[in-house]
């Protein structure tokens, strides 16, 4: 029963993971996670220089209470595995040279993981997990994206966000009606008390400069301006901002637009099963929409853990452990790490020539 060791600190959330795989079945042993939330709120946003501060205080203690918790030293762990790409370059740096470091000291080989592959791979721990080919929406807080996952790891992007990522516009959104930091939840808990059509938003969509609309692309950057315009249209007429009916309203557009969008993209490629993953996965309204409307095109639909939807260790442990157990991968102990990498080049972080 291979165990891999596993750090996260590609944002704001510093976490240290153990996780093992027996017999394809993936078991997370300890999975400590130290949220930035509070020290990041009165900022209304991630500040990076903070973040990685936080994270080389932090690390550390989580570091410890990981293996206390998995009750395994490092001696008892058999593969070492961080997030490289992409992310904040000085919060990566954290978690890849700790990482990096403990590998060298105990001679135990490493493996660079892709932040978007460890959000697919969250869906591992589920009892009957999908098998591939199926299609992953996956909606954190800075991508939205439709890729599409095949046999032996192998990634197609078929669709992204091209300005604002769904995970953004909540935030921006959340800003806009005086909610606090981060706006997902937020939006999500004031939403309930509202009417979700009571305001015709937009639903924006990307042009393919030929006269058509790229039909599996995402733009949440107009809806957000539309809110804007809503508030400051309703603040001179009315005294009283209805920011319920606004976050719902919002918040239905959103998850229409990425159901849409998913199914469309799942029965044009011919496929059976849509997985949701990412920090927007876990809001309720999406889950139930995506359930209601793919079982209507007999789509199969697998939802993250609520657990594992925000960034996680775990998830970093479960796409090392699938990479180990799809073949021999392993990352040089030269590989830096990264802002930017699609999502579709994911197995170049296992190159005997890095490529960062």
């Amino acid at each position: 029963m291979p165990k891999v060791l596993a750090i996260e600190t590609s944002c704001d959330e510093t976490s240290v993971s153990v996780v093992s795989n027996y017999q394809d079945v993936y078991k997370i042993n300890s999975n400590i996670v130290a949220s930035q939330i509070k020290d990041h709120s009165k900022w209304g946003g991630v500040v990076p220089e903070l973040a990685a501060r936080k994270h080389l205080e932090l690390i550390p203690n989580v570091l410890e209470k990981a293996l206390e918790s998995a009750s395994v030293d490092i001696n008892g762990i058999d593969l070492i595995a961080s997030t490289v790409a992409p992310g904040l370059v000085g919060c990566l740096r954290v978690g890849s040279i700790t990482a990096r470091a403990l590998c060298m000291l105990h001679s135990k080989p490493y493996l660079g993981v892709h932040h978007l592959e460890g959000h697919l791979a969250s869906v591992l721990f589920l009892k009957d997990y999908p098998r591939p080919p199926l299609l992953v929406l996956l909606v954190s807080g800075g991508h939205t994206e439709l890729i599409k996952l095949g046999e032996n790891n192998i990634i197609e992007r078929l669709g992204r966000s091209f300005d604002d990522a769904a995970g953004e516009a909540f935030d921006k959104v959340g800003r806009l009606l005086g909610l606090k930091y981060p706006g997902g939840p937020e939006i999500e808990r004031i939403a309930q008390n509202g009417d979700p059509l009571r305001f015709d938003l937009p639903k924006c969509r990307i042009s393919d400069g030929k006269g058509r609309f790229r039909k599996y692309d995402f733009s949440f950057s107009g809806l957000k301006t539309a809110v804007l315009r809503l508030t400051q249209k309703i603040n001179e007429t009315d005294d009283i901002l209805p920011i319920e009916d606004i976050a719902a309203s919002f918040e239905r557009v959103v998850a229409e637009v990425l159901v849409e969008r998913s199914i469309d993209c799942c029965v044009d490629h011919n496929l059976h099963n849509i997985v949701v993953v990412g920090g927007v996965a876990a809001n309720n309204t999406l889950r139930k929409m995506m359930i209601r409307e793919a079982s209507k095109k007999s789509i199969k639909v697998d939802l993250a853990p609520l657990s594992l939807c925000t960034d996680n260790a775990a998830m970093i442990g479960a796409a090392a452990l699938s990479r180990l157990n799809n073949g021999n991968y392993k990352s040089s102990l030269k590989l830096g790490v990264s802002a930017r990498l699609p999502i579709d080049l994911a197995s170049s972080l296992y190159d005997k020539n890095p490529p960062f």
